[in-house]
């Protein structure tokens, strides 16, 4: 068995369409099934919580939350190192994202923008083999620099104890208060609030199906904020002959690393490129065994080398497909990343792998998936912040612009009062 090589134009609807259409993550069965338990979050708070982590986990909370500043962690000093190092270059890139209120004058009239961050931030950190401590950098740090005051970390309770690591990172980032409850029942509390946990008026990070499914249907209720909604990691690959085979391999295995469900696309215009690449996947799949059948499915199932007859159409097809990681390995990076519109983050160049993102070159790896990028960005420092406008018109203007007022609040049949508001202050003094 090797990864499909498929040669296809932009009118090869028939094999295309399956990458487009397969993207998005069913999440139906998995929001039947936490519906019942966000429901009970809702009505009996902590004492739910405790009954599901219970049922769930097989661990009886004596606390639903932890105050992380209270407890002394002895780190591996390399450890601390690596996440030192990638906080800063992740501040140093959020700080550049930072607003500033701003006010114009317009028709005689003094507008503009006032920014404000959302008062409150829980951000879900999985446990137990896909602990992501990384991801809690990339939530809390942009969070912080828009102002957010109030931030919980909101993670699986682990028979072994919290990992250190996740303890460490709340305390050098300022996390308030770690919830120590994971899954569907986790989103809740933090969604509702509970006794023992403040209400979020957001929710980041990523979770399995259960956690997606709570997030998305809580967002749609329009009870709390979420990043995008989630979906299988994936990466798309632009690449041509003056790429290096084995390196492209390793970063499509990266992806198929996440889990059996994520994809890994390849678009390429050159066949021999093609098979080479598709030989050093099997090799590495004889070298490097780790996770060897969820990285076999995931390239075997949801992945493909798509050979097109040119580089533009190569450009066309990732733009299709909106990727969550796009890579361009090519002659003329430069002039392709120009022609690309969606992508949640872009890796240019040879040395630019998506794991250097994932964790240390600074940018947001906190990214829309399935398709996703078409629409939403990723996460950063205006996703925690408010627009509010506001205007202070003058007497005069007032005045100038009275007609026009009359004739649209009229023509919308609001006159009455619309129109009205804006006559008295022509006629009458304060």
């Amino acid at each position: 068995m090797s990864i499909p090589i498929l040669n296809c134009d932009r009118n090869s609807r028939d094999q295309l369409d399956r990458f487009l259409l397969d993207a998005k993550e069913d999440l139906s069965v998995a929001t039947e099934k936490i519906l019942p338990i966000l429901d009970a979050v809702r009505t009996r708070g902590d004492k739910a919580l405790i009954e599901y982590t219970e049922k769930f986990d097989g661990i009886t909370l004596s606390s639903v939350t932890l105050d992380p500043h209270s407890i002394q962690t002895n780190l591996d000093p390399k450890i601390k190192e690596a996440f030192l190092r990638a906080k800063k270059n992740i501040e140093t890139f959020h700080e550049a994202q930072k607003r500033e209120s701003w006010s114009k004058t317009i028709d005689g009239n003094r507008l503009g923008v006032k920014y404000t961050p959302i008062p409150s931030l829980s951000v879900y950190a999985p446990g137990g083999k896909a602990l992501y401590p990384s991801s809690v950098l990339m939530g809390v740090i942009p969070a912080k620099i828009a102002g957010v005051k109030n931030i919980q970390l909101v993670t699986p309770p682990q028979k072994e104890g919290l990992p250190e690591i996740l303890i460490w990172l709340s305390q050098i980032l300022g996390v308030n208060r770690i919830v120590t409850v994971g899954g569907a029942q986790g989103i809740a509390a933090c969604a509702y609030g509970t006794e023992s946990i403040p209400k979020s008026e957001f929710i980041v990070g990523p979770g399995n199906a259960y956690v997606a499914a709570a997030k998305s249907y809580l967002a749609g209720k329009g009870i709390i904020g979420i990043d995008s909604p989630a979906g299988p990691s994936e990466v798309c690959i632009i690449a041509d002959a003056s790429a290096n085979p084995k390196w492209v391999a390793c970063d499509m295995l990266s992806q198929a690393e996440h889990g059996e469900d994520s994809s890994a696309i390849l678009l390429t215009t050159d066949k021999n490129f093609a098979v080479k690449v598709s030989e050093e996947l099997e090799k590495a799949f004889i070298e490097r065994p780790k996770r060897l059948e969820m990285k076999q499915n995931s390239i075997y199932k949801n992945s493909a080398i798509i050979i097109f007859p040119s580089l533009e159409d190569c450009i066309w097809f990732s733009n299709e497909l909106a990727p969550e990681h796009l890579e361009i390995q090519t002659k003329t990076n430069e002039e392709v990343f120009s022609k690309i519109e969606h992508a949640g983050s872009v890796f240019l160049g040879p040395y630019s792998p998506v794991a250097m993102g994932d964790y240390i070159s600074g940018t947001n790896h906190i990214l829309p998936t399935a398709r996703g990028s078409r629409i939403y960005s990723s996460l950063g420092v205006d996703t925690f912040l408010k627009r509010v406008t506001f205007q202070e018109v003058t007497k005069e203007s007032l005045e100038s612009l009275y007609p026009f007022v009359k004739l649209m609040s009229e023509l919308e049949g609001l006159d009455e009062e619309h129109g009205t508001s804006v006559k008295i202050r022509t006629e009458e003094s304060l």
